[in-house]
């Protein structure tokens, strides 16, 4: 027998992250069936919808840390999905940008994420999604800007 506390059940945070561990579950289990994780495919979403980056800006957007970001892009370039070039001005920093396969693959990625989401969301209508999604990004920009800023990454 698994059942939930109902006094868990009233917290929205405590819902919130079981929900999210699941879908995440779900989308990381899509992901390693082509031998990928979550972060490839943020890197891939950072670069094809901001531009070009440096390794270390690239780390900051995503608050990845820096030795990780270079282990995905390490990985991204030997599949051919970025490609990472020394900056001329400053032969320290390294510039990584999406391949047109790296665009491609992301496609396909949303595709499988949209899935994951329709798969997660059935129980709500359309216009209930999309007052979810309005509340979540409230409560997503709202918890960005009051987060405490984290040292060394």
């Amino acid at each position: 027998m698994n059942e939930t506390p109902p006094s868990l059940l009233g917290m929205t945070t405590y819902l919130m992250s079981k929900t999210g561990k699941t879908a995440r579950g779900r989308l990381a289990d899509r992901l390693a069936e082509r031998g990928l994780r979550l972060w490839h495919m943020a890197v891939l979403a950072a670069l094809a919808d901001f531009g070009p980056h440096v390794q270390r800006e690239l780390a900051a957007r995503l608050s990845i840390d820096r030795s990780d970001v270079v282990k995905i892009v390490d990985g991204l370039g030997s599949s051919g999905l970025v490609e990472r070039a020394r900056d001329t001005a400053d032969r320290r920093r390294v510039t990584v940008t999406v391949t047109p396969a790296g665009r491609a693959l992301l496609e396909s990625l949303k595709s499988e994420a949209l899935a994951v989401q329709e798969d997660v969301l059935a129980p709500l209508t359309s216009s209930e999604r999309a007052q979810l999604t309005a509340l979540l990004l409230r409560v997503h920009d709202g918890a960005r800007e009051t987060a405490p800023a984290r040292p060394g990454r």
